[in-house]
């Protein structure tokens, strides 16, 4: 329940002697289903596994289901002993059923695809020893393939990275709506189903992905530097108009240095992370949230004490943090702070992975750029557009989930509840959870 390089090298050994085996799936636990007490986590930890009639399944996966309710109900009636603290058991379970009906693992996966509106990036092991892994037909979170420099070994991963840090070749992405399987002669690919809408997350090209690593080639902090020029030619008179440049780390650094050569401005270091402070501030409670903002980064106040300040920023979601950091600007002295914004106005939920999961918790989704430059006290937010962004990705617009900033959801049960949610958000009614695990809106 920790960081992954904190798992001790004789704990990793240890595991190897109770698990003596050729094939294992991992996951690194981020909730955006089930409840977020501690015992609750734990219960919900990945891989998940299940078992009936003599057949056995492990599966591990990354993104989010919406259409959990009927699921829960149809895994009820078939698996008497069916406990559910997260989606990741209903994605499981709907594959264990595929395989109890009969079905092969291309067949399981198909009736998976198809029953589940939402996300998801899937690896598993069936007991007979298949390794295979799966997208969404809409392919909407990352996952990649990669194999070893000698040849023996097969790996799939959310992140290029990984396999970059473990001296891995990597070799593909995986397609939207394809299965892979491995054996020692290494990938075979099936593609399950063809959906013509591609939806790939661009929230992970501004925030979530790694900078080193890579989609369709590209290195994401390449794509991220390209934001950053972007919002100076789209705010010519503003860069104009500032003394210096100070990103929040670390999500803002690449776009700082777009910034930083389009418009000539020095990239001063004036605000520092604490590496030791992990925690996603949009993510935590209330009462947690200014706290942990208020230790994760420390501005160097001299640095900015008469200064007009442009700082960049990967995101505002519920505006605390950057709220923050420009309250220790002004107590420091800066003279104007100006918000470069890499990712367009986020306007609604995401349903798909990211914890940003009600309309009443986003700034943008009742505030344009004027209004929330005055709730987080700048001078000026300016957003990247949504053209820019999908410009600087490679990509074409219909190729991307930009849900959140567009209210377009790629999935109709999302579709559906967002719309519904939406009306009665704007008619004054309070959201008491995430909107996908509300009844009201379930189908």
């Amino acid at each position: 329940m920790d960081l992954v390089p904190k798992v001790k090298s004789n704990a990793i050994q240890e595991w190897f002697g109770r698990l003596p085996g050729s094939i294992g799936i991992g996951n690194v636990r981020y909730t955006t289903s089930g409840k977020c007490d501690d015992v609750s986590i734990i219960q919900g930890t990945q891989p998940v596994t299940a078992s009936i009639d003599g057949i056995k399944i492990a599966l591990s996966f990354n993104g989010n289901i919406v259409n959990t309710m009927p699921l829960k109900r149809e895994m009820t009636e078939n698996f008497p002993d069916f406990l559910y603290n997260c989606d990741s058991d209903i994605v499981c379970h709907k594959m264990l059923l595929g395989l109890k009906q009969g079905k092969d693992l291309e067949s399981a996966a198909r009736t998976v695809m198809e029953s589940l509106d939402g996300a998801f990036s899937v690896t598993g092991i069936t007991g007979d020893g298949d390794f295979f892994a799966f997208k969404d037909p809409h392919g909407i979170k990352p996952l990649c393939a990669g194999h070893d420099p000698a040849g023996a070994t097969f790996a799939f991963s959310s992140e290029t990275v990984s396999l970059d840090m473990n001296s891995f070749v990597r070799d593909f992405e995986l397609k939207p709506g394809e299965l892979v399987t491995v054996s020692q002669e290494g990938f075979k690919r099936t593609q399950v189903i063809k959906n013509p809408q591609e939806a790939f997350c661009a929230f992970e090209y501004a925030y979530f992905a790694r900078p080193d690593s890579r989609f369709d080639g590209k290195y994401v902090y390449e794509i991220r530097e390209e934001f950053g020029r972007n919002i100076v030619k789209e705010f010519p008179e503003i860069a104009k108009d500032g003394d210096m440049i100070m990103s929040v780390p670390e999500t803002g650094d690449d776009s700082a240095m777009g910034v930083h050569e389009e418009s000539g401005l020095r990239w001063e270091r004036a605000s520092r992370r604490h590496r030791y402070v992990t925690e996603r501030a949009f993510i935590l409670l209330n009462m947690e949230r200014y706290s942990t903002i208020d230790k994760k980064i420390n501005i160097l106040g001299s640095k900015v004490a008469g200064k007009r300040v442009i700082i960049t920023e990967d995101s505002i979601v519920r505006g605390d943090t950057t709220k923050v950091i420009i309250e220790k600007m002004r107590k420091a002295g800066a003279k104007k702070v100006y918000v470069f914004v890499t990712f367009p106005r986020i306007i609604g939920p995401c349903f798909y992975g990211i914890d940003m999961s009600t309309y009443g918790q986003l700034v943008g989704s009742k505030n344009n750029a004027e209004e929330i430059a005055k709730i987080i006290g700048a001078d000026g937010v300016c957003y990247q557009s949504l053209e820019g962004l999908i410009r600087a990705t490679g990509h074409t617009e219909d190729q991307l989930c930009l849900a959140c900033v567009t209210g377009k959801y790629p999935t109709p049960c999302a579709q559906k509840m967002a719309d519904v949610m939406k009306k009665r958000f704007q008619a004054g009614y309070e959201e008491k959870t995430r909107i996908y695990e509300s009844e009201e809106v379930q189908p």
